[in-house]
C-alpha cells in the first residue's frame, strides 16, 4: 500500500458509498490516466492525473504532505460545488494505491529511485523514534500554552473563480493543518484536549489562543456551525454526495468574503492559485487603476490604460463590496467603484487591449457617456483647454409642461435645455454635446411615475387615477425640485382637498336620525360613493369634476361614517 491508510479511509467515508463504487468501476475500465507522480513515501506525495468521466476528462491533483492532506483539486462540477473529495479524485486515490507500477521508480532522482525503499525504511524507524521522544517532552511544551496561532491560507479556483480559506493550527514551532473544522468547532464547544501532534497538545478554550487571532476563531466556529448543520440535516443528498459541505475548508460566499476581508485587512496571507503558492496583501483601498486620453492625431484619440488587462487581475463579488485580485494584493473597492472604473477596465480586458481608439465624430460620446462615470480615473492633460470645452456639454436644464386634457389625463411635454439650445427630445436629436445619461435619467423618471409614452405626440400622458393621485399628493414635489415645472392654469386650479362639512344638523324624526348635509365642502349627491371609498379604505375619491378628495386620516369623514354606519339614517 503506498498512500496512509488512515486518509484514504477518512476519503473514502467522505464520498460515500455509491461514488466510491463508481470510482472503482472507474479504475476497472482503465478511465484514470497517471500523468505525473513525485513520491517520497506514503505520507508525503504528489499525484496529478486524467480521468475520463461521462461528460468529458478532468484534470486531478492530490498532494499529502506529512500525512496531512495538503492539496485535492479536480476540475469536475462535482468538485467546484462542494470542494471536496470526487469519484474522479477517488478513482485516482485506488489507482496508485497498492499498484506496483506507481512504486518509487517514478521518482525524478535514479539513485533515490533505487534506494527509496531503505529510505522509508530509515524513515519509518526513526519517526518512531522521534515521535516517542516527542511524547515524553511535548505533554509540557504547549497543553498550558496561551499563544496558539491560526494560520489562514486562501485557495483561489481560476475556474469557477470562487475562493476557500483553509487554516492552520500551532506555534511559530509547528503548525497542523484544520483538517475537520466541524470537529474543531466540538473540540471548543466541549472545550476538550486534543493533541495534534508531538509539539500540540492543548485544551480547546479561547484563552487559550493568542489575542490577535479571536476574530478568525469566531470566524471559524461560525461557518463551522453552518457546515456541520447542513451535513447533518441533509441525509438523503449525504448518501450520494457523503458530506454535503467539505469540513476541511470554509467556501467563501458573498458574505463570508466581507467577513474574512474585515479581519484579516492590512495583513499578508498565504494564496494558492493553480497550485502556486504566493503571499497577498488585503489592502482596503481602491488599485490603481488609471485611464489616459490622448490625441493621435486631427481626427483621432485613443484612451490608454495604465495596467496590463489581460490575466493578472479577477473581480470577485462580495455581498457590499467588490474585491479587486491582483498577483500580491486583494483590494477592497465599492460597488459604485466596480460600475465605473472597474466595468470600464473590463472592456480593455474583453478586447483584449491596451487602447481604444474612437474618432473626432465621436469624442461628444465620449464625454458625455464615459467619462461622467469614470471621471475620477481618467486624466486629460495630454488635450487642450479649448478642445475639451468644445466637446464637454453643457449643463442640462429640463423643463416640463402640465396640464390636464378633455378626459381628466395629466399631460406632461418634456424640453432639454443647453444653454441657448432647448428641444423636446421625444421628436428632435440636435447635434450638439449632450448629457446622454443625465438625459436617460430625467425621461426615466416620467416611466417610474407611471407615464406612459404618446409617441405620435411626443409627449407623456398620466391616465391612471391612483397614479395621478399619487402624483398630485407627493410626487409632483419631487418633480419641482429636480426640474423646471410649468402649469396651466386649469392645472393650477385642480386640487386634492380634503372632506370639510362644517356644523352637521341632526335631528330626529319618527324614531330616524336626520342629518343636515348643506355645509359640506362636495357636492351631497356623491356622499354615498365616498362613503363607500372609505370602508374599502380607499386613499382618495375623485370627484365628478376631476378633482380628489382625500379619504387618509380625517376626522370628519371617520365621525360621519361611524355615525351613519350605527344608526338607521336617511341622507
Amino acid at each position: 500500500m503506498f498512500i496512509n491508510q488512515t486518509v484514504a479511509k477518512e476519503l473514502y467515508e467522505d464520498v460515500g458509498d455509491t461514488k466510491l463504487q463508481t470510482s472503482k468501476e472507474y479504475v476497472k475500465q482503465k478511465r484514470v490516466s497517471i500523468e505525473h507522480i513525485d513520491y517520497n513515501n506514503m505520507n508525503n506525495f504528489c499525484v496529478e492525473s486524467l480521468v475520463d468521466g461521462n461528460y468529458d476528462k478532468y484534470r486531478v491533483h492530490i498532494s499529502l504532505r506529512n500525512g496531512e492532506l495538503d492539496r485535492l483539486q479536480c476540475e469536475c462540477e462535482d468538485y467546484n460545488l462542494h470542494y471536496g473529495a470526487c469519484k474522479h479524485i477517488i478513482a485516482t486515490l485506488l489507482e496508485i494505491d497498492g499498484n506496483p507500477k506507481y512504486n518509487k521508480e517514478q521518482n525524478k532522482s535514479k539513485n533515490k529511485e533505487r534506494y527509496s525503499n531503505f529510505t522509508d525504511l530509515i524513515n519509518t524507524f526513526y519517526d518512531e523514534e522521534m515521535r516517542l521522544i516527542d511524547d515524553d517532552i511535548g505533554e509540557s511544551i504547549i497543553s498550558l500554552d496561551k499563544n496558539v496561532n491560526l494560520v489562514p491560507k486562501i485557495i483561489f479556483d481560476s475556474y469557477s473563480k470562487e475562493m476557500k480559506i483553509e487554516f492552520k493550527i500551532g506555534t511559530k514551532k509547528q503548525l497542523y493543518k484544520l483538517r475537520d473544522l466541524v470537529e474543531f468547532y466540538n473540540l471548543m464547544v466541549n472545550k476538550e484536549q486534543y493533541k495534534y501532534g508531538a509539539k500540540l497538545n492543548m485544551v480547546h478554550e479561547e484563552k487559550n489562543f493568542d489575542k490577535c487571532d479571536i476574530p478568525i476563531l469566531n470566524f471559524i466556529m461560525k461557518h463551522a456551525e453552518t457546515i456541520k448543520y447542513v451535513n447533518n440535516n441533509s441525509n438523503s443528498i449525504y448518501r450520494y454526495y457523503g458530506k454535503v459541505l467539505n469540513t476541511g475548508s470554509i467556501v467563501l460566499s458573498n458574505t463570508a468574503l466581507d467577513e474574512i476581508f474585515e479581519i484579516l485587512q492590512n495583513k499578508r496571507v498565504s494564496i494558492e492559485k493553480e497550485y502556486i503558492i504566493t503571499e497577498i496583501e488585503f489592502v482596503n483601498n481602491i488599485p490603481d487603476i488609471k485611464f489616459e486620453l490622448e490625441k493621435i492625431n486631427s481626427q483621432e484619440y485613443k484612451l490608454i490604460c495604465n495596467i496590463d488587462t489581460y490575466n493578472n487581475y479577477e473581480i470577485i463579488e462580495g455581498k457590499e463590496y467588490t474585491y479587486f485580485l491582483t498577483e500580491d494584493k486583494l483590494y477592497r473597492c465599492s460597488k459604485e467603484y466596480k460600475e465605473s472604473t472597474l466595468k470600464l477596465l473590463e472592456v480593455f480586458k474583453r478586447n483584449y487591449t491596451r487602447e481604444i481608439k474612437f474618432s473626432k465624430k465621436q469624442m461628444p460620446n465620449f464625454f458625455s457617456i464615459v467619462l461622467p462615470k469614470v471621471e475620477d480615473s481618467i486624466t486629460l492633460d495630454t488635450i487642450d483647454e479649448e478642445e475639451i470645452e468644445q466637446y464637454m456639454p453643457k449643463k442640462l436644464g429640463v423643463k416640463v409642461y402640465l396640464e390636464f386634457n378633455e378626459r381628466n389625463y395629466i399631460v406632461a411635454k418634456v424640453m432639454f435645455c443647453y444653454g441657448e439650445e432647448e428641444f423636446n427630445p421625444l421628436k428632435e436629436n440636435p447635434n450638439i454635446p449632450r448629457e446622454v445619461l443625465e438625459e436617460a435619467e430625467s425621461l426615466n423618471k416620467f416611466r417610474k411615475t407611471g407615464f406612459l409614452l404618446d409617441k405620435k405626440n411626443a409627449r407623456f400622458i398620466l391616465a391612471d387615477d391612483e397614479k395621478i393621485y399619487n402624483f398630485l399628493y407627493e410626487d409632483i414635489i419631487e418633480y419641482m425640485q429636480k426640474f423646471e415645472v410649468l402649469a396651466t392654469d386649469d392645472f393650477k386650479s385642480r386640487e386634492i382637498k380634503k372632506p370639510k362639512m362644517g356644523s352637521i344638523g341632526v335631528k330626529i324624526e319618527n324614531n330616524l336620525l336626520g342629518i343636515d348635509v348643506d355645509n359640506f365642502n362636495f357636492d351631497k349627491k356623491e356622499l354615498r360613493e365616498i362613503l363607500e371609498k372609505y370602508s374599502l379604505k380607499k386613499k382618495y375619491y375623485r370627484l365628478k369634476n376631476g378633482d380628489f378628495l382625500t379619504l387618509e386620516e380625517n376626522e370628519d369623514i371617520n365621525f360621519l361614517n361611524s355615525l351613519i354606519s350605527g344608526t338607521r339614517s336617511k341622507l
